[in-house]
């Protein structure tokens, strides 16, 4: 039975701004209280969407949620109409206004972890939302988030829903940003590789001193068994703190795999051999040949890693079994990054080719290609069972231009957040999304 890597990207929102909220994260620091261009920002995003869709890839989309999220103002303490407490809380609290305004869920790599049905108990795809607790502008997200993955993988004969963990510090969650899986053929039994910054209750663990650890162990543990997934297929690793303290505030900062191949940086993790050794261990054992390829500090510093977003890239399989790197236009501006990359394609190895897109506006705000994309691997049989709605197809793409180029704002400000028509302007927008997406009633200003 043919098998397939679904990418679902992110749809931007119609708030995207740049309010600076993810500390840890250098870009999203460094470009706070910019103008954003939301319409731009949506468009880059389809453009990049159908750019893969016409090089014989399967695409998904994602929707975005309601913002600003009145219902979380609602909750620390705001009241009245729901104008009233848009224009209460930017007179009172403005940080929380702009925090529940804040479009991050375009950055879908952060919505879930996924596990595919070859590598699970009972056979089914696996879904378990990111609580995303370490920062209040994402943690409001998740209810929303199973709403939406629930309306695109409804057949239960396939896919299995789980709630976001618990919402404490012990269980930070961050999804697929720090989850990778290695296999011989996506239909085939795997390697789920778990990435945690820090360990929760074992304080032999080292942890960052300067930014926040994000991952927990406990949590990726708890991912594991919830997707009733064996030992013989699980591999659990440390970040390096030191990197983290640099900015690589996910996993997918530092590293990205796909296939057989992690493509990593040199300081990514600590006890690197001794991971890397398991890794292989465990794929050979259900049939696989693990391959790493470590970007040496003296050629890429991690510094470089980090403002280029080189491993926030998307490593893709092609038909012939070469492997295809698509990385944003940052990568090509920064000369270490590009003449390494020069160097990778023309050694013969695995990745062959290096595709460059202009995703400015998503980098600004601290999230490049692998940040907007979730991959789900489905055999053909759980694909047919998707949503068809969410599928990438050229007339869909000319659908979803359209509705932004109607819909969105060209130029958004703090001080625009403040007008409540912003909020009758993303109620308007997302109903007609629902039915362009077939989702049906999935944010609280239809269900409430």
């Amino acid at each position: 039975m043919k098998s397939f890597e679904v990418n679902f990207d992110g749809l931007v929102g119609p708030t995207h701004n740049y309010g600076g909220l993810s500390f840890g994260n250098v870009a999203s620091q460094s470009n706070s209280q910019q103008a954003s261009n939301p319409k731009e920002a949506a468009l880059q995003g389809l453009e990049k969407m159908k750019a893969l869709m016409d090089m014989g890839f399967v695409q998904g989309v994602l929707a975005p949620q309601e913002r600003p999220d009145v219902s979380a103002l609602r909750r620390l303490g705001f009241s009245g109409s729901d104008a009233h407490v848009i224009q209460q809380a930017a007179k009172e609290a403005m940080p929380l206004l702009v925090a529940s305004c804040s479009a991050s869920s375009m950055w879908v790599a952060n919505a879930a972890t996924v596990s595919p049905s070859a590598d699970t108990q009972d056979g089914r795809v696996h879904f378990t939302a990111a609580n995303l607790n370490c920062k209040f502008h994402r943690s409001i997200e998740h209810p929303t988030t199973s709403r939406v993955l629930s309306a695109m993988f409804a057949d239960q004969q396939h896919f299995a829903h789980h709630a976001a963990l618990p919402a404490v510090a012990q269980f930070g969650d961050e999804g697929a940003a720090n989850h990778t899986r290695f296999c011989r053929d996506y239909g085939e039994a795997g390697v789920e590789f778990f990435v945690f910054g820090r360990s929760a209750f074992d304080s032999r663990y080292p942890a960052p001193q300067q930014y926040p650890a994000r991952q927990t162990l406990e949590a990726s543990q708890a991912v594991a068994r919830l997707h009733g997934l064996s030992e013989a297929g699980v591999v659990f690793a440390q970040q390096n703190p030191a990197v983290i303290d640099q900015g690589v505030f996910h996993n997918d900062v530092i590293a990205v795999g796909n296939g057989e191949l992690l493509f990593h940086h040199q300081d990514a993790f600590l006890n690197t051999d001794q991971m890397l050794a398991e890794l292989h261990a465990k794929l050979r054992a259900r049939g696989g040949n693990f391959q790493s390829i470590c970007v040496p500090r003296d050629q890429v510093a991690v510094e470089d890693a980090v403002r280029s977003y080189l491993f926030n890239s998307q490593l893709l399989s092609r038909a012939d079994g070469s492997m295809l790197l698509i990385v944003p236009e940052e990568c090509r501006a920064n000369p270490r990054v590009w003449q390494y990359l020069q160097g990778l394609t023309a050694a013969g190895g695995p990745i062959r080719e290096i595709k460059v897109f202009d995703l400015k506006q998503s980098m600004q705000n601290g999230g490049g290609p692998a940040c907007l994309r979730l991959r789900v691997a489905l055999k053909e049989t759980e694909l047919a069972a998707v949503n068809p709605g969410v599928i990438m197809t050229p007339a869909l793409y000319d659908t979803l231009t359209q509705w932004v180029n109607t819909h969105y704002r060209d130029a958004l400000r703090e001080s625009d957040l403040a007008d409540p028509q912003l909020l009758l302007e993303c109620r308007t927008a997302l109903d007609e999304l629902t039915q362009i997406l077939k989702l049906g009633a999935v944010y609280p200003f239809q269900i409430n």
